[in-house]
Parts: C-alpha cells; sequence; structure tokens
C-alpha cells in the first residue's frame, strides 16, 4: 500500500467517523474526527507494542511514510483557505479591517516573545533546559491561529457576525505574518544568520504583500474568465484552477500561497459572485457554491483525520507530553494577553462584544499550519536531554494542538451561546 491508496482509505474512515457521529457522539464534526483518529491511533500503537500485530505495524509504517509538511503546505492548504474565504462577508471585514489587521500583527508578534520567553523560564523549571532561540522558534510556529481549525468550528456555531468576522478574519491572514516571525527566527537558530530590520521588511513584502498583489491578480482573471462564461462547468474548472494551478505558481516564485488564496477566494466570493448572480441568476452560482462547501468538508475531514493519526509517527515519551501540557497554559496566556491588551485601545472608540477577548482566546485553534511548521525543524542539529530537538517540537505542538482542537472546540459553544444572547438583548 502507497501513500496515495492509505490517503483513499482515511477518506472512508473520516466519512464514516462523520456519519456514525450524528447518532452517536453528536459533536461537532471536526471534534468528532479528530478525536476518533487519536483513538484509532493509541489502539495502533497498543496493538504494536503490546501485540506485535503486523496489519498495526504495516499501517504505522505506511502513515510515517506521509510527508504532512508538504501534504498540507504544498497541498491541501491552498484548497482549504480558498474554500474558507469564499464564505468571508467583504463588508464586514472592511468593517473590522483596523480591528483584523492589528491582531494579525501585533498580536502575532506579541504572542511569540511571550511564548518564547515564558517556555524558556517554564523549561529551565522543570530542569528541561531548551536554548532561548529554539523557544521563540516554538512561540513563532504556535502563536498563528490555525484558519483550518477556526473556520472548521466556529462557522457552524453561528456566532455574531461582529466576533465571528474578527476571528475568521485574523486566522486567515496572520499565517503570512507567522510564517516571516518563524523564517527568521528559524533562519537564527539555524542558520546563524542575523535578523536585521531590512532582510525582515524585505521578506514580509516579497512573500506577504506578494502573495497579496498575485492573490488580486489571479481574482481579475478568475473574476473575467467567470463573468463572461456561460457554461456552469467552466465556471467550476476556473475556481479549481485557483488554489490548484495559482497556489503552485505562488509556492514556485515563493510568495505566500496562503494569503494569495485568501485575497483571491474573498474577492470571487463577493464581487464575481454577486455579478454572476444578476447574469444568470443565482442558480448559476449555487452549483458552484455548494461544490466548494462538499470539497470544504471533505478535505477538513480528511486532514483532521490524519492530524489524529500522526501520533502513531512520534516517539512518544510521558516526559514529553507532561511538557507539552505545561505549555497549553503558556499558550493560552500569551493568547490572552496579546489579543486582551488591543482591546484596551479599541473599546475606547467602540463598543464591543464583552465576551469577545474571550472567544478570541478560547476561540484561538491551533492545528495543521503549526504541526507542519514544527515538522520543518531539521533532525539532528540539536539534542536535549538525550532527545533530538525535532521530536521535541513536534511532540508538544501536537499536544497543544490536540488539546486545543478537542477540549477547546468542545467548550467554545457556551461562550458563543453568552455573546448570541447578548447580541439578542442589545437588538431588544
Amino acid at each position: 500500500m502507497n501513500a496515495w491508496y492509505l490517503i483513499c482509505f482515511l477518506s472512508a474512515l473520516a466519512v464514516f467517523i462523520a456519519f456514525t457521529n450524528q447518532y452517536i457522539l453528536k459533536m461537532q464534526t471536526t471534534i468528532a474526527i479528530t478525536t476518533g483518529s487519536v483513538v484509532i491511533s493509541l489502539l495502533l500503537i497498543l496493538a504494536v507494542k503490546m501485540l506485535g500485530d503486523e496489519t498495526a505495524v504495516f499501517i504505522t509504517q505506511v502513515v510515517s511514510d506521509i510527508d504532512f509538511n508538504q501534504l498540507l503546505l504544498k497541498g491541501m492548504l491552498g484548497f482549504l483557505l480558498f474554500a474558507g474565504a469564499l464564505e468571508i462577508d467583504l463588508a464586514a471585514l472592511k468593517r473590522q479591517r483596523w480591528e483584523i489587521t492589528i491582531l494579525v500583527l501585533f498580536s502575532t508578534l506579541a504572542s511569540t516573545f511571550i511564548v518564547g520567553y515564558l517556555s524558556y523560564y517554564v523549561f529551565a523549571l522543570l530542569s528541561f533546559p531548551v536554548p532561548l532561540i529554539y523557544c521563540l522558534l516554538f512561540g513563532a510556529l504556535i502563536s498563528p491561529t490555525d484558519p483550518i481549525a477556526v473556520l472548521a468550528i466556529i462557522k457552524q456555531m453561528s456566532a455574531p457576525q461582529g466576533i465571528s468576522i474578527q476571528v475568521e478574519g485574523e486566522s486567515l491572514f496572520n499565517d503570512g505574518v507567522g510564517l516571516v516571525i518563524f523564517t527568521t527566527i528559524f533562519a537564527v537558530a539555524f542558520y546563524g544568520t542575523e535578523a536585521n530590520f531590512q532582510e525582515v521588511a524585505e521578506l514580509f513584502l516579497v512573500d506577504a504583500i506578494g502573495g497579496i498583489v498575485f492573490g488580486l491578480v489571479i481574482a481579475l482573471v478568475g473574476h473575467f474568465v467567470i463573468i463572461n462564461c456561460k457554461d456552469i462547468n467552466t465556471r467550476l474548472l476556473v475556481t479549481l484552477t485557483i488554489p490548484s494551478a495559482g497556489f503552485a505558481l505562488a509556492n514556485i516564485w515563493e510568495i505566500s500561497g496562503a494569503l494569495a488564496m485568501v485575497t483571491s477566494g474573498i474577492l470571487l466570493g463577493n464581487i464575481t459572485r454577486a455579478k454572476a448572480s444578476k447574469r444568470s441568476g443565482p442558480d448559476g452560482t449555487r452549483y458552484v457554491k455548494d461544490f466548494w462547501h462538499a470539497t470544504d468538508s471533505f478535505l477538513n475531514a480528511l486532514l483532521f483525520l490524519i492530524i489524529g493519526m500522526l501520533i502513531v509517527t512520534m516517539p512518544l515519551t510521558w516526559e514529553i507530553i507532561g511538557l507539552g501540557l505545561v505549555m497549553v497554559p503558556v499558550v493560552l496566556l500569551a493568547r490572552f494577553i496579546s489579543v486582551g491588551s488591543p482591546y484596551l485601545i479599541f473599546k475606547r472608540y467602540r463598543e464591543y462584544d464583552k465576551h469577545s477577548v474571550k472567544i478570541l482566546t478560547w476561540g484561538g485553534l491551533r492545528g495543521g499550519l503549526a504541526l507542519a511548521m514544527a515538522a520543518a525543524i531539521p533532525t539532528n542539529k540539536m539534542v536535549i536531554e538525550g532527545m533530538d530537538l525535532h521530536d521535541i517540537m513536534v511532540i508538544i505542538t501536537y499536544v497543544v494542538v490536540i488539546f486545543s482542537i478537542i477540549v477547546q472546540g468542545l467548550t467554545i459553544s457556551p461562550l458563543i451561546q453568552k455573546s448570541i444572547l447578548a447580541a439578542k438583548e442589545k437588538t431588544k
């Protein structure tokens, strides 16, 4: 069995878990799939270690062959971000543009350094000395909220538009900033280069701004073709070309394919869809919209199933799992401070939902992007207490991600319900 066959079978398993979840657990689909895959992975580990089961060993080896970094960052990410961006309300995004910009720029950077310094002292306190530069690297990869995880959970809970657009908008855009921070610290940590303002600014302009400009260009081309195309199937193929060929081209040019997909998706989902509906009626655009809804749901299910199964590939120890659990409150505290601080200024100029900071903190989920960045850390570069730095970072990140998706995802609903009630009371 090769990796492609495994992905096909995992897709079927994801659909099966989603179907049975409707009648048994009745959780949010993403949480149910992730939880189910973690349980399956633990059973595989037990089967390998206690029974020596040949089938379990074989499945574990095939899962290990999946290059998660390439699968997500170079493949699925483009489709997932494009599908999520298609549903963003551009008018609502404009109303919250300053809040989202500050959350994307300031909060991501602030969280990186808060997590970095706090984890440095916590690790030292636990007699597990990790050099500061690697703690900052962990802060950089864990600080951006994952747009895939956030959109998969938040958008199904019908949160008030004001807070949902902040959560969704921030998560869609802050990965570009997070990647610049991660890349800069990565270069200092492993290549000994000095980070100066000019190099960081150049990296940001090329990567982030270049991605946004490229997204505008392909959106304009896509808009022209879709508006002037009479065949519905061809319109659909045009939208498929953007997150496939467009995303690949952005990666080849070394600009932010993620930001390109977000930009093009928002424009096509708002301007192009509205104009196409006027020309051909709502039926002409509903076909494309339904297709991307289904694609988004399917890829999300597959992604979170793979995230859950990644545990079978990790050299787990109770010590590192414990360190990962200790990092959970550190990451949450950094998120609360980095998000709450701007709100002290925001509230002077506009009234917000009183639960905004809590929702942004607890709803700031981490997912596949953090794991992909952790997986990019090279092996055999640094050994700490007998363990490779790569393995340490991946396992700690995995623990934070699983806690984020399952625990935070399961418990965010009451906060959103309070926000919904507050919004209803305000309209009375």
